[in-house]
């Protein structure tokens, strides 16, 4: 199976990169910079294209050329969920390329979507719950796999609509929770600035992310949306706590200093029951 992968120097990009070839895909990977690409261990394992998947002038037949499916996990903008950017630039940008693949003949494309699309529902969330998005990265999100699914009434492909919840991990945003906590704890900080830290999140290591995300891709008759979560909830300040048992660090937890977020639940995590059976119906082939 060749794979095309798009955002392939990124957060999960790099890692599903390297999950695809341990499972003996061909990857042919795609990114803006090729010298970000060029420190990462798998380089001369695959086929590496510099590209902006955005750019006008693309030539979407010729990158998709003798490619069995597309992961597209291209995305600038983040994290800021709240910049117009998602639905003014990135939404009708990512139609595009997705569009011009189908076209050019892929008939399967995964996507990865994101909890957001979900909005401030609390609890268990499946993918039979209502999206309601209210920050414009969810609705950017959540309109392009709309698009999409009316996209597949005029030219039929697979889409398999993976919705993101908590990845930490190698590679992950400078400023989140847990790579800040490492930084205190490297510089010898004293203590460490949080929330409370008693809301409920599904958090989930890069690397098992990646890894069903390219089970996933292999369950090649699977179309539809799919939790890749945990289904695990934890509290931020458990897991803060774990870490620090890891790191074997006695660093004082500076409780309440942030609010909580207005764009979150207090608590909510995902239901994994369609995952765990792909995953099952993975093993028994």
């Amino acid at each position: 199976m060749k794979v095309l992968v798009t955002g392939a120097t990124g957060f999960v990009g790099r890692h599903v990169v390297q999950a695809l070839l341990a499972r003996g895909c061909e990857v042919r990977a795609v990114a803006r910079n090729a010298e970000t690409a060029a420190d990462l261990s798998w380089i001369n394992a695959v086929e590496f294209i510099a590209a902006d998947i955005h750019a006008p002038t693309l030539n979407i037949q010729a990158l998709t050329d003798g490619v069995d499916a597309v992961v597209h996990l291209a995305w600038p903008g983040l994290p800021n969920y709240q910049a117009l950017f998602h639905f003014e630039h990135n939404l009708m940008a990512d139609y595009r390329f997705i569009k011009g693949a189908v076209e050019a003949g892929i008939s399967q494309v995964l996507v990865t979507g994101t909890c957001f699309e979900y909005g401030l529902q609390s609890g268990p969330l499946s993918e039979q719950t209502a999206p309601q998005p209210i920050n414009p990265y969810g609705l950017a999100k959540n309109t392009l796999r709309v698009f999409l699914q009316n996209l597949q009434q005029v030219q039929p492909f697979t889409l398999q609509w993976a919705r993101l919840f908590y990845l930490h991990g190698e590679g992950q945003n400078p400023n989140s929770l847990l790579a800040a906590l490492d930084r205190a704890i490297d510089a010898g900080d004293d203590s460490f600035n949080m929330s409370a830290g008693e809301q409920l999140r599904d958090y989930l290591a890069i690397e098992t992310a990646a890894g069903y995300l390219a089970a996933i891709l292999q369950q090649r008759k699977f179309d539809g949306v799919i939790n890749c979560a945990s289904g695990q909830p934890i509290s931020v300040r458990a897991l803060v706590e774990q870490r620090l048992q890891a790191r074997g660090s006695s660093i004082r937890l500076n409780l309440g200093h942030y609010p909580y977020p207005t764009h979150e639940p207090m608590a909510f995590w995902g239901v994994t029951d369609r995952l765990q059976q792909l995953l099952g119906a993975e093993h028994e082939a």
